[in-house]
């Protein structure tokens, strides 16, 4: 998922217009290392879904439960007053916010067993174009260096699903599932954002995190999805993906946006790409073609300059 969302989702974040404080500074290095193990972190999710050995949907289901059991008791013990007194308006936004968190679960986990890791990453992290694209519908106008990010990013999108196409309809079916969750991210990023100008991050995320997990129970019972009889090993894996992907990774970029400041954290979390797929090539044996190289770095580039338009 960045610097205006709470710690959850596999995307990145553009950065947020006007901020530039901690930029004109000296970055602290302890921070950097906490980005550092951050991003990691987040690297190291879809090639451990694409590895699990248990149906995407309930990877998806499992990871959110699992985070609810650990965030709940602290949330319940140091925001119980907050937790009792969210408004109605909060509390309906932040539920939205986990609905649309958990369709981008469902969408993304299935892309990663259709798609290579690297295509499902590079198209998945598309999420700060979308959420640019929803702004402009709102009446927010980006800077011309956003555009421009955006028509490069999209054009390796076009590159890539060229690619994948060529491969197979499946490949294809997984970008359009991986694009489809950037999306949904992107949604679920602005109302986490409007949600949290009077809600804490950690009475948002449970009860995001907990409709999340309620939304993906119903997928997984409507489309007979089961839900246990997996080895030890499985369920390990999923604790793993818990912890380094939503507690290390996408936590620790929520601990160090206050001193790197948004421009510097969303960016950097673009490493997710090349990083899942370096993982998933040298675990997986999961190379992606020549061809899809370029696209990636298309991918990249726009948004790198997404995050540079947002901070101007």
């Amino acid at each position: 998922m960045p610097a205006v969302r709470p710690a959850t989702a596999d995307t990145a974040v553009p950065a947020t217009p006007g901020t530039g404080g901690p930029e004109q500074r000296a970055l602290p290095r302890t921070d950097l290392l906490l980005l550092a193990v951050s991003i990691g972190g987040i690297s190291l999710s879809a090639p451990l879904i694409s590895a699990t050995a248990a149906p995407a949907l309930a990877i998806a289901l499992w990871r959110n439960v699992l985070s609810v059991g650990v965030l709940g008791p602290y949330a319940l013990l140091r925001h119980r007053a907050e937790l009792r007194g969210i408004g109605r308006r909060a509390l309906l936004l932040a539920m939205a916010a986990g609905v649309l968190l958990g369709l981008h679960f469902a969408l993304w986990m299935p892309s990663l067993r259709m798609t290579s890791v690297a295509s499902s990453t590079a198209l998945v992290t598309t999420t700060p174009l979308w959420t640019i694209l929803l702004m402009r519908l709102l009446g927010v106008r980006a800077p011309r260096l956003v555009w421009a990010g955006m028509c490069v990013a999209f054009a390796g999108v076009l590159v890539l699903t060229g690619v994948d196409l060529s491969l197979s309809p499946r490949a294809l079916a997984g970008d359009a599932l991986a694009l489809g969750a950037g999306l949904a991210a992107a949604g679920y990023v602005l109302l986490g954002a409007e949600v949290r100008r009077t809600v804490s991050t950690t009475a948002y995320t449970l009860v995001c995190y907990a409709t999340t997990a309620v939304v993906l129970l119903a997928v997984c019972l409507a489309a007979g999805t089961p839900l246990a009889g997996w080895p030890a090993g499985v369920w390990w894996q999923i604790v793993l993906l818990m912890v380094t992907a939503q507690l290390l990774g996408h936590s620790l970029s929520n601990r160090v946006v206050r001193t790197l400041g948004p421009s510097v954290t969303s960016t950097a979390i673009l490493l997710e790409t090349p990083g899942a797929a370096l993982i998933a090539a040298l675990w997986l044996g999961q190379w992606p073609p020549v061809a899809a190289y370029p696209a990636v770095a298309l991918i990249l580039l726009g948004l790198v300059l997404v995050a540079r338009g947002g901070r101007r």
